[in-house]
This record gives C-alpha cells, structure tokens and sequence, in this order.
C-alpha cells in the first residue's frame, strides 16, 4: 500500500498506524498457527514413536496435522510467503502430512 505524505492535517498518520497493526496481527496469527503446527507434529511424532500399529487415533493425528498446516500456508501466503518448501524443511513435515493438506475430513 503506498502512502502519500502527510498534508498539512497530518492525514497519512493514521494509515501509517493502521498498516502497522495489519503487520502485527498478521504476525501474530502466524505465530499462533506455526505453534499449533509444531504441536500437532509433536504429537504425530509422539504416537509413531510409541505405537507401530496404524490405527484410528493414529489417522486423526494424521489429519489435525494435515489441517493445521493448511491454516498455516494460508497464512503464510496471506503475508507474501508462497513457497512451502521453507516450511516443509524447517518443521520436519513428513510427506503424508503434506500430502493431506487441505483435504479435510467429515467435521
């Protein structure tokens, strides 16, 4: 968004300040969605690591996984981030996860 100026009234402060809370939120909502991916990866990684057998409760961690990297992604291109391959990489996606991302089961 450009700014024009400020006129002799001082009208684009608020544009300045407005665009500056948009950041944050948009920050913070990243920040919100990034935990809840590393939580439900966790907690994926968790259960393999306990239990061999592929089972219900194993599918549902599968799918909250999958539905958190969504709301994720969309986020991130929400904010100009579009190549996932960051993301994928630095949180240890595994392939199945990436693979359900936004197919969301019944609700």
């Amino acid at each position: 968004m450009s700014l024009r100026p400020p006129g002799r009234h001082g009208r684009a402060a608020p544009l300045v300040a407005l665009d500056y809370e948009i950041a944050q939120e948009r920050a913070s909502a990243l920040g919100r969605l990034g935990r809840a991916l590393e939580t439900s990866l966790a907690a994926l990684s968790d259960y393999d690591n306990s239990r061999s057998e592929r089972d219900a409760v194993r599918a549902q961690l599968v799918q909250d996984a999958s539905d958190a990297l969504w709301c994720f992604m969309v986020q991130r291109d929400a904010c100009g981030l579009r190549d996932p391959r960051p993301v994928i990489r630095d949180y240890g996606v595994p392939a199945e996860v990436y693979a359900r991302m936004g197919a969301f089961g019944r609700r």
